[in-house]
């Protein structure tokens, strides 16, 4: 019986070897180290994106280093394409993930999120001088710029849009500015952006669906303490200004709700 005995400890160790380590393991970690890690892709504007002088900038970048900052230690973007990232995780390259990561129940099973930190909603653009489409049943027999696969032209042609196809957000914008499309439905996040950069440019927000879909700065499970922890800086990042800055200084306002 011996050799069952052996098998026996073998799997035990082979089982405790892909354990977690104790509660709060991955926390001490990181204060240990005096370094977060932070997956990131750097080709996302402008969350993570490089700027003109090659500098690592952007939303999510600079939510990163607040956080990190109020962890007591130095945040360190470990940059990769967007498939492997959360990947990252697993084979412990990231202490977190900040990347526009959605909270997902599908995510949530295997992994765990920090509070939102910013939330999108769909939103129906139009001319500034179109006073016709106001509400989404209002696209009934209207044309909308969009691109065809899209969520947000489902969306649109559940309205009852004829869809005007397009490669992307920044085409739609166009095909409405010019009048071939008389409107589009998009990400919030993206008009605020666009508005920032062309802020005279003759669009609005004629309506926005009240569901927000919420991002959060993914970790491994099974780590509440590091959780609490990242939640109780972003609480301050908010309470002291600090997240309003970074807001204003990307979108021109409040994107946590």
């Amino acid at each position: 019986m011996s050799w069952l005995k052996s098998i026996f400890a073998a799997a035990v160790i082979q089982a405790l070897a892909i354990l977690p380590g104790h509660a709060g393991a991955n926390l001490d970690a990181i204060k240990s180290s005096s370094t977060f890690r932070i997956g990131t892709e750097g080709t996302y504007a402008p969350f993570t994106y490089h700027d003109s002088t090659g500098a690592l900038v952007g939303f999510d970048v600079e939510i990163g280093r607040e956080i990190a900052k109020r962890l007591g230690v130095k945040a360190e973007f470990l940059e990769g394409k967007w498939d492997g990232l959360i990947a990252g995780l697993d084979a412990n390259r990231y202490d977190a993930v900040i990347n526009q990561v959605g909270i997902t129940e599908a995510r949530k099973q295997k992994y765990d999120f920090s509070d939102p930190y910013i939330v999108s909603k769909a939103v129906l653009i139009v001319r500034e001088d179109n006073d016709e489409i106001k509400t989404f049943e209002d696209l009934q027999g209207k044309r909308s710029a969009q691109s065809l696969t899209s969520n947000f032209g489902k969306l649109a042609e559940a309205s009852g849009a004829t869809l005007v196809g397009t490669d992307g957000f920044d085409q739609s914008i166009q095909l409405v500015l010019n009048g071939r499309a008389d409107a589009t439905i998009n990400d919030s996040l993206s008009f605020y952006d666009f508005r920032k950069h062309k802020p005279d440019a003759k669009v609005k927000i004629a309506a926005q669906q009240e569901e927000a879909d919420a991002s959060g700065v993914i970790v491994r499970k099974g780590d509440p303490e590091l959780v609490a922890a990242i939640n109780e800086a972003l609480k301050a990042i908010k309470t002291d200004g600090t997240y309003k800055q970074i807001a204003d200084k990307y979108f021109g306002q409040d994107v946590s709700k």
